[in-house]
């Protein structure tokens, strides 16, 4: 049986790699085999690719930002995502498609079109069988990032009004991909909001269970 995928997306501080991760461990003690990875990430040339986009020395186009996190998608799906899904594993993604349409098409202005033809180009047309979007308010993220105690990233360095226009094109996504997307709660406490993702991810496990 095919694997499923599973993307958390959100602004930062939202706190997907907690949801991540705790997703990851219940999966696995219901019996699912589990491969968590992020993005820019998960292979060799996608780390090299993200400490590129990552470092606040660099100034990026838009459009050079945008293929370069392209680029280490299709590497990651082709080696890595795809195999794993077919071999029957489900797979954990922090960040993926709706991020480049967030951040690339609306945060840096390029526009769907351009953003969703990247897309295509890097996934071949892999979409997420679900995608839990995590939202809190900009007070509670700032704080989680000052907790955090980390220097800012050149993303994280873009400014307000980029955030306001990646926050709304993701909050688009509730009413365009309603049985895809799912709004999470994540304004709480970690263990409330990863059991907020779990009950929206549920009805995949029960699926898969009564079709295996």
């Amino acid at each position: 049986m095919r694997g499923r995928l599973i993307s958390v997306e959100g602004l930062d501080g939202t706190g997907k790699t907690t949801v991540c991760a705790a997703l990851a461990a219940r999966l696995e003690d219901a019996g699912v085999r589990v491969l968590r990875l992020r993005e820019p990430g998960g292979t060799a040339v996608g780390e090299q690719i993200r400490g590129l986009l990552a470092d606040p020395s660099r100034t990026l186009e838009p459009r050079t930002e945008l293929l370069l996190f392209a680029a280490a998608r299709a590497e990651l799906v082709d080696t890595v995502v795809r195999p794993a899904l077919d071999e029957g594993t489900w797979v954990l993604l922090d960040r993926f498609v709706d991020s480049t349409l967030a951040y690339q098409g609306a945060g840096r202005e390029l526009g769907d079109d351009t953003a969703g033809a990247a897309n295509a180009i890097a996934t071949g047309g892999l979409l997420p069988d679900r995608t839990l979007l995590l939202l809190a308010p900009a007070a509670v993220r700032a704080g989680r990032m000052d907790h955090r105690g980390e220097a800012a990233d050149r993303l994280e360095q873009a400014g307000e009004a980029m955030f306001a226009r990646t926050e709304a094109r993701y909050e688009q996504l509730l009413t365009e991909a309603p049985e895809r997307v799912r709004a999470v709660d994540a304004s709480g406490e970690p263990d409330d909001v990863v059991r907020l993702a779990w009950d929206a991810t549920a009805d995949l496990l029960e699926a898969a269970a009564t079709s295996g």
